[in-house]
């Protein structure tokens, strides 16, 4: 009886296994199909051949200032942008155990944007410098977040997400405060950067966007059995060996990191870090790490809500507002949900 029980338990972490690789494979071709039809579709369409004599540089009469100076750029940064989104966003609803702890939730966006608005509105900066400042402002906030919620050596997810939500409430009404004494000029920079958006993408964007993705991104990911073990709960994952507020320190750090360096360049996406790890745990299944499909569910929604936003509405939206449509429903869905089933934030 014993080894059918073991053997069923083994078949079960195959077909675990078997099912979340097959999710990834299906995830990396839609991303890929969707890549390709920001890039062939359009206003003015191109065929596959145009768009891949464009990436290797050849000539294609007609091509290359639409695909490879406007759109090639844009979706690669959808690309990197939506990655880093996604894998923020469900390392943290992992690391705090609740689906709630988004970055976007939590005050780090909001701080980040905050600061920006500060050097557009109040000191007259722009461009990479406001980018700079969007990112230490957002790092100095996570930090704040972290020390407000440490208590007796633990900083508890629960109060962590408390805080976060409040302080992100302070960090919404600098912004309004500034969108208030904007001149029409700055107003409409700072709301153009405010909403999300991936207009004027520009390479050195994504060159800067990757590196952070590559360097934080494999931080986040070599931490991926210990953040399995934390969602056991702080003393079993001590028990197994877990160093919990190192692994709790290192990739909120990482985490936060990533949606520094995404926003610096696309803005606060609305939702987008929220919103991919219930939708990649909903399409893997409850076990397993959600890192890799969440960061690919990322890239997808970014395309897709990118391509939908300049083409789908009569009229060009920018990327924030579409997965704002998206996330506001479902975050309202995710609290009943949370409500009937008796847990709490």
């Amino acid at each position: 009886m014993e080894d059918r029980d073991v053997a069923r338990v083994r078949g079960g972490r195959r077909a675990r296994s078997r099912r979340r690789r097959v999710v990834i494979a299906v995830l990396c071709v839609l991303v890929v199909v969707a890549y390709a039809g920001s890039l062939m579709l359009g206003s003015t369409s191109y065929t596959l051949r145009e768009v891949l004599a464009v990436i290797v540089g050849d000539d294609a009469p007609g091509a290359q200032f639409v695909v490879g100076r406007l759109r090639l750029p844009r979706a690669t940064l959808a690309v990197v942008v939506g990655l880093s989104f996604g894998l923020a966003g469900v390392t943290f609803q992992t690391l705090l155990r609740n689906p709630l702890a988004s970055p976007d939730i939590i005050g780090v966006t909001e701080g980040a944007s905050a600061a920006a608005a500060v050097a557009i509105v109040t000191f007259s900066l722009s461009g990479l410098v406001v980018s700079g400042v969007a990112v230490a402002a957002g790092l100095g906030i996570a930090l704040a977040i972290y020390l407000l919620a440490y208590r007796r050596g633990v900083a508890a997810g629960t109060r962590l997400i408390l805080i976060g939500i409040g302080v992100a409430a302070m960090m919404q009404s600098v912004i309004s405060w500034q969108l208030e004494r904007a001149t029409n000029f700055q107003l409409a920079e700072a709301l153009r950067w405010l909403t999300g958006s991936l207009n004027g993408a520009l390479w050195r964007d994504v060159v800067v966007v990757l590196v952070a993705l590559v360097v934080l991104g494999t931080l986040v990911l070599v931490q991926t059995r210990d953040l399995a073990a934390s969602q056991l709960g702080d003393d079993a994952a001590s028990a197994l060996g877990v160093r919990v507020e190192r692994l709790r320190l290192l990739t909120i750090v990482a985490a936060v990191g990533l949606v520094c360096f995404a926003t610096a360049a696309s803005g606060p996406i609305a939702f987008l870090a929220f919103l991919c790890g219930p939708i990649a745990a909903r399409i893997v299944g409850p076990r397993g790490s959600l890192l890799v499909p969440s960061a690919l569910v990322g890239a997808l929604l970014t395309l897709l809500a990118d391509f939908a936003g300049q083409h789908a509405f009569g009229t060009r939206l920018p990327v924030g507002v579409v997965t704002g449509i998206l996330g506001a429903p479902y975050l309202l869905y995710l609290i009943v949900r949370i409500n009937r089933v008796g847990g709490t934030l």
